[in-house]
C-alpha cells in the first residue's frame, strides 16, 4: 500500500498584527490545493523587518481569534523547538515527517526579495511554493529572480479575490 502525503501548508511570518488577508489566503490555498492543515508559523522577529514591539503571546491569541472556528489553521511557535527564526530550518524540522509535503504560503511582496532569504533555494527544492497577489507587487513580483528562475511546477503564482490590507498598515492605526 502507497501511504498518501499529507498536504500541508505553512504560512510563515511575524503576524504582527494577524489579519484577514492572512485567513483568506490560507482559505484558498486549502481549497485549491486540497491542503488538509495550514500552519500560522510564528516568529518572534522576522529577519527582514524591525522587532516587533507586540508581545508573542499576543500576537498567536489574536492569530487563534482570527482563525475562529477554521480549525484546519493551527497556531504554532517553532523557534525554542529549532533554536531558529530561517524558514528552513522549520521546513527542515516538519519534514522529519516523511508522510508530509509542504505548501510554502507568502504574499507577493516575499516574492521579490525570496532570492535574499537564507538557503532560498533549499526551501525551494523542499517545497512547493504558493504565492499570492498582493494589491501592488504582481508587476514586481513576476520580473523578480526568484519567479524567473523557479521551475513552474515548484512555484505558483495565485490570483484570488484579495484582501487589500496589510500588517504594517494596522500598525499605523
Amino acid at each position: 500500500m502507497i501511504n498518501k502525503k499529507i498536504k500541508v501548508g505553512i504560512l510563515g511570518g511575524s503576524f504582527d498584527p494577524a489579519h484577514k488577508g492572512h485567513l483568506a489566503i490560507s482559505k484558498e490555498a486549502k481549497k485549491r490545493f486540497n491542503l488538509e492543515r495550514i500552519i500560522w508559523a510564528i516568529t518572534k522577529k522576522n529577519p527582514f523587518k524591525a522587532e516587533s514591539e507586540t508581545l508573542l503571546s499576543k500576537r498567536i491569541k489574536d492569530c487563534k481569534e482570527i482563525i475562529g472556528t477554521n480549525s484546519f489553521i493551527k497556531v504554532r511557535f517553532y523557534e525554542n523547538v529549532i533554536k531558529s527564526n530561517k524558514t528552513i530550518d522549520l521546513i527542515n524540522h516538519i519534514k522529519k515527517n516523511n508522510n508530509i509535503e509542504i505548501y510554502f504560503l507568502m504574499g507577493a511582496d516575499n516574492l521579490i526579495n525570496f532570492h535574499k532569504w537564507h538557503k532560498s533555494k533549499s526551501i525551494s527544492q523542499k517545497c512547493n511554493i504558493l504565492v499570492f497577489d498582493r494589491h501592488g507587487y504582481k508587476k514586481s513580483s513576476l520580473k523578480s529572480k526568484t519567479f524567473k528562475e523557479l521551475n513552474k511546477s515548484i512555484l505558483t503564482f495565485v490570483e484570488f479575490e484579495k484582501v487589500n490590507i496589510s500588517s504594517s498598515q494596522l500598525r499605523k492605526i
